[in-house]
């Protein structure tokens, strides 16, 4: 399996690349997408690192794997190809949007390249799955990898915005450092969080770009 990843993300997470659990998680999901229909696309594999160097990242938005249906992933956390049909929770953050920023907001077209390529890193902490089998990647090798990925975020760049959501997205980022970075967290978008009220309201959109603004960088058109 040949992946190709942006030489600014190259460089930082060439020790990671080298070590055992790398090549055997490699050499995992080479089998299963071989041997099985599996998402997103072997292309899209590091798709979150490609539309977003290393060097244009401002935002982290932290998801667990990809979707699992047929057509959906395109390497991109909550991001689903043009044409599909948006997951609840994309619906939601949707929903959040049109709130947060006090208008009418385009929900037709769920596919979030547009925020990757504004330095939005859509980070799933795993980046592959077998199709119709939900966390079938997991515990594979690929939450070690991104760890080490939110590590050199936190350690390399300053001013940052991690947004968690939800209780594993929180765990995933409790090593971020706080000192230089803004990390928002609320409950997860999905429907049984933001029924509850843990979503709505959290405001995280607008509460970014005034960070970013404050920063003397530029707001993300969401």
């Amino acid at each position: 399996m040949k992946l190709t990843i942006h030489n600014s993300w190259k460089k930082v997470l060439n020790d990671e690349f080298n070590k055992p659990y790398f090549q055997e998680l490699i050499d995992f999901v080479s089998e299963e997408y071989e041997n099985n229909t599996c998402y997103p696309k072997q292309e899209h594999i590091f798709e979150a690192f490609n539309k977003s160097s290393l060097d244009a990242a401002k935002v982290v938005i932290i998801g667990q794997d990809p979707y699992h249906g047929f057509g959906q992933a395109n390497g991109l956390c909550f991001s689903v190809h043009n044409g599909v049909t948006n997951p609840p929770s994309l619906k939601n953050i949707f929903k959040e949007l049109e709130s947060d920023l006090g208008g009418p907001y385009n929900t037709e077209n769920g596919d979030l390249e547009k925020w990757a390529n504004q330095g939005v890193l859509l980070l799933n902490a795993v980046l592959t799955v077998r199709g119709g089998d939900a966390g079938s990647h997991q515990n594979k090798g690929w939450e070690k990898f991104t760890d080490a990925v939110i590590k050199v975020l936190s350690e390399e760049k300053e001013h940052l915005v991690f947004l968690l959501w939800g209780g594993y997205a929180k765990k995933k980022g409790r090593k971020i450092d706080t000192s230089k970075h803004l990390v928002l967290t609320s409950g997860h978008p999905s429907p049984l969080s933001a029924n509850r009220g843990y979503w709505f309201g959290n405001k995280h959109f607008t509460q970014t770009n005034k960070y970013l603004i404050e920063n003397r960088k530029s707001p993300i058109n969401w």
